[in-house]
């Protein structure tokens, strides 16, 4: 058993598991702080993602992996904090946030479309300006003043990422495109993408918070869809329109 406290989202949590290297995944968000609340991963929860990972394959139409116990834990560890921090007015979102001068933009799509390579771009054509969030499962805080987008140590097998906090100004759906056309469009129009690619609580009975915390995330940012050559153009034309007051 090893035991370690993380700091995910401003909230401190105590994990207790099994194997030293979910320790080291979580490294870099170590901390010494009394925790507001613990996790402790027992074998039925391994089983648990061992069987749920086998399931989404098969309706992929994929070989099943046989991914490690140790690997599997990880997933756990994520799934049962994702699943407290509801009660902290926070979500696990699928995407990739790259924060320019402090301000940060969240993209999202279906996997393979190209959601690492456009936050590249950004990183390419802004310089030191442009920094990595999270390049795969941020999570978004609520708050009354705005968006947070907050790093995690899931983040991605490049495993681009940090452990900082920034407002979220926008969030967009990409999708690849022979030229770059950017628009605005309404929050009802990125309701379902909202539906896809935040993490659903277990528990049926947080399932009202949840759908509030989507609610008032829809609120609280702006909403575009890229279509984009990925080209460094389309870092220049997403920044241009998305950063607008």
């Amino acid at each position: 058993m090893t035991k370690f406290t993380i700091q995910l989202s401003s909230h401190i949590i105590n994990v207790s598991a099994t194997y030293r290297s979910t320790s080291e995944y979580c490294s870099h968000f170590y901390t010494e702080a009394s925790p507001d609340f613990s996790i402790t991963i027992t074998p039925e929860d391994i089983a648990f993602e061992r069987t749920k990972s086998a399931r989404e394959d098969a309706l992929e139409g994929i070989p099943v992996r046989n991914f490690s116990d140790a690997y599997l834990e990880t997933l756990a560890v994520q799934r049962k904090i994702t699943e407290e921090l509801f009660a902290y007015d926070t979500l696990l979102f699928h995407g990739s946030v790259v924060a320019v001068d402090g301000v940060g933009y969240l993209f999202t799509a279906k996997s393979c479309t190209g959601k690492s390579t456009h936050t590249r771009l950004w990183r390419e054509v802004f310089g030191d300006r442009a920094v990595m969030v999270n390049d795969d499962k941020p999570f978004l805080r609520i708050t009354k003043d705005g968006v947070l987008a907050c790093g995690s140590p899931w983040n991605g097998k490049h495993g681009l990422g940090a452990n900082i906090t920034v407002p979220l100004k926008a969030i967009c759906i990409l999708e690849r495109g022979e030229e770059n056309r950017i628009c605005q469009i309404p929050a009802k129009e990125a309701v379902f993408m909202l539906l896809q690619q935040s993490n659903r609580p277990m528990d049926p009975r947080k399932m009202p918070k949840y759908l509030e915390l989507l609610d008032r995330l829809s609120e609280g940012v702006s909403f575009y869809r890229l279509q984009c050559n990925m080209e460094p153009e389309a870092a220049k034309i997403a920044y241009e329109m998305m950063s607008k007051p």
